[in-house]
């Protein structure tokens, strides 16, 4: 069973959230709540649902350009599990219910912020 989530939002790199926890931590937890949330809401209102059961988790990264690197871009899987945890849709994002993660990362120009496509397969 493959399931596929589109998650059309702007997500910051590891970089940008590093540089707003230094400056101001309130800011860095808002913007994760934030990002965690709009997660949650996109997740709802495809009425994506999942089942209790474990799943192997591939996110294709969509950039405008290929300034960023992949590590720092992968960095925001935290906001889409935590945001589907949040939704009640993954049950946890324990290694209970998440086994393998994988990624690949496309430059699309006509994107100016990174998003993403998240398909989750039973293990």
């Amino acid at each position: 069973m493959k399931k596929e989530l589109i998650l059309n939002i702007s997500f910051p790199s590891l970089n940008e959230y590093i540089n707003l926890e230094r400056s101001n931590k309130f800011a860095a937890a808002q913007m994760k709540k934030s990002k965690t949330q709009s997660v949650a809401y996109l997740a709802i209102a495809q009425k994506f649902q999942l089942e209790d059961k474990k799943y192997n988790v591939h996110i294709t990264w969509y950039k405008p350009n290929a300034k960023k690197d992949h590590d720092n871009i992968a960095f925001a899987k935290k906001f889409v599990l935590d945001g589907l945890v949040l939704a009640k849709i993954l049950k946890s994002d324990s290694p209970k219910f998440i086994n393998n993660f994988s990624d690949d990362f496309i430059i699309d120009k006509t994107r100016d912020y990174v998003s993403c496509k998240v398909v989750f397969n039973l293990v």
